[in-house]
């Protein structure tokens, strides 16, 4: 582990590991950085504006040997600081007019706070004004000024005293002055936002700012922290307007790319004795911070400004190519902002523009400019960053020395980084992550997005369902580009891929019942595989998907189907339930119905016999294995009962209480009047003696139970599957294990599988080895009306999972309640769901295989090679 991630921040350097931006840079020269391999990158961040002249500048190390050569002292308060002196009246100099006095600071964020309080020991006020979606730093003050909730809600911020206005409204500026001038010290604002998104005002905001908060007698600042020193194509940005603030804040590029420094100037009115006496700094004001600063202003001004005119002259350069760019991919890239070197691409944020890609969720979760970084810095080596506010915009700020030729190739790279976007290639955009390259990058062209996503009706019943990647198949079905990658590519891109993303829609739909009523609904993804899910904290993964419950909520959904492990891991949605806002259902119940009348049914296809039938359920202690075992009592001669190996004797007794469930539904079935043949499991329940009252305790039903299998009966508990599954003719699955259970050599000449767990437990493998015996998938259902679900979920138009349908069908009946919940599925819910699905149209669809149609030959091969073993 890099020490940086062990020592210093292991959140932050996780997250640039999976993003692929955990370069260690080890040289840098004017505008290139060079990493420990040696690899040269583009440097077009300049550490947010403070590096002017790029790395490690011969004249700003100049200054500094100079200093060293007459031995200067550098921290000196108090004294008469000449260095801090010198650049105070070289600053004052140079600045708009009015400015008079220098306070000086070790950063930008630091001469906020000085600023901060200067006005509020000028004004007697405590409340600082500052605009939404503004940045101006993280200390405590500085970030209660900044606009974003996002980055002050950890830290108690903001604290009061402090007031946020729209950015660029001159009018709500004068409103808010109307109210509140009497308790408001000073109205703090950007010329250009950076960290708001390359974010300009209209022109002659800034006048207007001056002229009603001297109007009013509310004093201005202006931060110029990083619009200042050069970064416009002049040294100070409201130079352009003309205006002068009361107080001016300065920092980045003071300090020439190699010392810390921050600077505040002010009018002298603004100015008071209490602040001169009683604000003071340490550092500030040091003697290599301010021999730095005089340094950077005369490469500034010479030549009467030679390169601030270069600034704006190649800065329009710039700004031209990357606008080519824009009007090229309008689909892609929204707008080219800013002036000077201080651009912004704004990207399209949001999913339209790439549907059925892993595009469209990062680019509406914020995260396709970080990805758009990290493909310029890996492939094209050329180093940029998001904005901290602005999450859809890439700055664009390099040092003011690049020349034409760098500028060429970062209008160059970015195209190419657009256009992989507008083709909607996943793969190739994000396979430097992950080791793999497009063959053929130039062959690629964009595709048209084409999205008609379903929209709710007023009188529709309300639905979502929580979906997750059980398998890598998965991406690949929701996108297709990335069937280019390898299995430990797709691996390993979504391992990265799940740490960053929240849960998501994945596609919509409307469903109109055999009635004529309709529900709308969502598929949520939890973006955790399953084995993610279970090898989570439990309480992470509970939050995981409570926030796709909320979602859901937020969308409209009364009722969430658990789909998969998201049913698992909460216990069968039971430990939701103290934190949902809406009904939940696992699904579970239809699952089981209709799981049990596809088994059935293949079986008699195949020409079995059920009612001398030995049936198995294999994770018969599940919520949907004991409700399966059940059902399937009903039907067979004998019944084994598997449970989970790794934890036999707990196993065990949760086998033995699903045992007593089974012999009392079959007695109260017989007393009930139900019919069962000589020789079945009904019969042989039906028949026994010395039966404890319904009301007795657990533990005298499970002595019972035990007697009663001692003697020989035709009901099994075991788990021990292979000395016992090869009895077995019809085999039903529901596990929650990611593992392989059922091999060509447990099974049964002629045996039936119905293999209902996801992932499936039964190897691929018996397809080649074992013709005589039939697998199938459980729980696919066909669809009233053959509705597209927006993704086919690896299965065809007009078809579900059950879990699906029960949510879909709980909806079209508008029952907004807890359903098949737990670990116990009622007799009760059972009944309900059978029902809804003949009223409502839901029906078996046509029987799969291994997630893919049941080829009707494997019918015809195994009801061959029955008869001949029969004959």
């Amino acid at each position: 582990m890099h020490p940086y991630i062990e020592f210093v921040n292991p959140h932050l350097g996780k997250l640039l590991t999976d993003i692929g931006l955990d370069k260690r840079f080890q040289r840098g020269q004017g505008a290139y950085l060079y990493d420990h391999t040696g690899q040269e990158y583009l440097d077009c961040i300049a550490a947010y504006g403070a590096l002017p002249f790029g790395y490690n500048p011969p004249e700003i190390w100049q200054a500094l040997h100079e200093l060293e050569a007459r031995q200067e002292p550098s921290f000196i308060q108090p004294s008469l600081l000449e260095a801090a002196g010198a650049l105070a009246a070289r600053l004052v100099e140079l600045a708009p007019p009015g400015l008079k006095y220098v306070t000086f600071a070790n950063s930008g964020a630091e001469a906020v706070e000085a600023a901060f309080k200067l006005v509020r020991a000028k004004t007697g006020r405590p409340v600082i004004l500052s605009t939404r979606n503004s940045f101006h730093g993280k200390t405590l003050g500085a970030l209660s000024a900044t606009g974003n909730a996002g980055y002050q809600r950890a830290f108690g911020a903001p604290v009061p005293g402090f007031r946020h206005i729209p950015y660029g409204d001159a009018a709500a500026l004068e409103a808010y002055l109307e109210e509140h001038a009497a308790d408001t010290a000073a109205f703090i604002v950007e010329p250009i936002q950076g960290e708001g998104g390359i974010v300009e005002p209209p022109q002659g905001y800034l006048r207007q700012v001056q002229e009603l908060c001297a109007r009013f007698g509310v004093l201005t600042i202006f931060d110029e922290i990083q619009t200042g020193l050069g970064r416009t194509g002049s040294l100070f940005a409201c130079q352009e307007e003309g205006v002068s603030p009361d107080v001016l804040v300065l920092a980045k590029a003071l300090g020439g790319g190699l010392i810390p420094i921050g600077a505040v100037l002010c009018r002298g009115e603004a100015y008071t004795e209490e602040f001169g006496l009683k604000h003071s700094s340490t550092f500030a004001g040091n003697s290599l911070g301010a021999r730095v600063g005089l340094a950077v202003l005369d490469l500034l001004t010479k030549d009467e400004g030679a390169l601030l005119r270069a600034v704006r002259a190649k800065g329009a350069k710039l700004k031209a190519g990357l606008e080519q760019v824009a009007r090229k991919y309008p689909q892609v890239v929204k707008a080219i902002r800013g002036r000077g070197f201080m651009l912004g691409i704004e990207f399209v944020n949001s999913r339209e523009p790439y549907p059925h890609s892993l595009l469209g969720v990062m680019a509406e979760q914020e995260l396709l400019t970080p990805m758009v970084a990290s493909y310029l810095l890996n492939v094209e080596r050329v180093r940029v960053a998001p904005t901290l506010n602005g999450a859809s915009v890439i700055r664009i700020e390099p040092p003011l020395i690049i020349g034409d030729q760098e500028i060429e190739r970062v209008v160059q790279a970015v195209e190419r980084a657009v256009h992989l976007l507008a083709c909607r290639n996943t793969a190739a955009f994000l396979g430097h992550l992950v080791g793999y390259s497009c063959p053929d990058l130039a062959a690629t062209s964009p595709e048209p997005a084409h999205s008609q996503a379903a929209k709710p009706e007023p009188d529709d019943g309300r639905f979502a369902f929580l979906v997750h990647p059980v398998d890598l198949d998965n991406y690949t079905e929701f996108d297709a580009s990335l069937e280019a990658l390898s299995t430990a590519q797709l691996e390993d891109l979504s391992s990265r891929w799940n740490d960053l993303v929240e849960p998501f829609v994945v596609s919509s739909m409307r469903i109109v019942d055999a009635l004529g009523r309709s529900a709308y609904g969502d598929f949520i993804c939890v973006p955790k595989t399953a084995a993610q899910l279970l090898a989570m904290d439990k309480q992470e993964a509970i939050a995981q998907i409570t926030a796709a419950v909320k979602l859901a909520a937020e969308r409209g959904a009364h009722i969430v189907g658990l789909g998969a492990y998201t049913s698992v891991v909460t216990m069968g949605g039971w430990q939701l339930l103290p934190h949902t806002p809406v009904a939940l259902t696992t699904g579970n119940s239809y699952t089981v119905i209709s799981g049990v009348e596809a088994a059935l049914t293949a079986a008699e296809q195949v020409g079995m016999d059920l009612s001398r039938v030995t049936g198995a359920v294999v994770g018969a202690g599940g919520a949907i294995g004991k409700a399966l075992a059940l059902l399937l009592a009903e039907q067979v001669q004998r019944l084994i009962l598997v449970g989970n190996p790794a934890r036999p004797e707990k196993s065990e007794y949760r086998m033995l209480k699903v045992a007593v469930g089974i012999i009392q539904h079959l007695r109260a079935l017989h007393q009930g009047g139900r019919c069962f043949a000589p020789g079945s499991l009904g019969h042989f329940a039906s028949q026994l003696q010395d039966v404890p009252p319904v009301d007795a305790s657990l533990g005298t039903w499970i002595e019972f139970i035990r007697e009663t299998l001692a003697s020989g009966a035709s009901l099994t508990v075991t788990v021990d599957s292979r000395a016992h599954l090869p009895r077995a003719d019809l085999i039903m699955v529901a596990t929650s294990s990611l593992d392989t259970l059922i091999t060509s050599d447990v099974l049964k000449h002629g045996a039936v599988v119905c293999d209902m767990s996801r992932p499936g437990n039964v190897s691929d493998k018996v397809l080649q080895e074992r013709p005589d015996v039939l697998v199938i998938d459980g729980g696919v259902i066909a669809l009233p009306g053959s509705p597209d679900l927006g993704w086919n979920f690896g299965f065809e138009k007009g078809t579900a999972f059950a879990c699906m349908s029960e949510t879909m069908m709980l909806a079209l009946e508008k029952h907004y309640e807890h359903t098949s919940i737990g670990a116990d599925l009622s007799l009760e819910h059972l009944e309900l769901m059978r029902s809804l699905a003949q009223k409502l149209g839901f029906t078996l669809a046509g029987f799969r295989a291994f997630d893919r149609p049941l080829d009707p030959a494997v019918w015809e091969r195994v009801r061959a090679l029955r008869k001949e073993e029969t004959a």
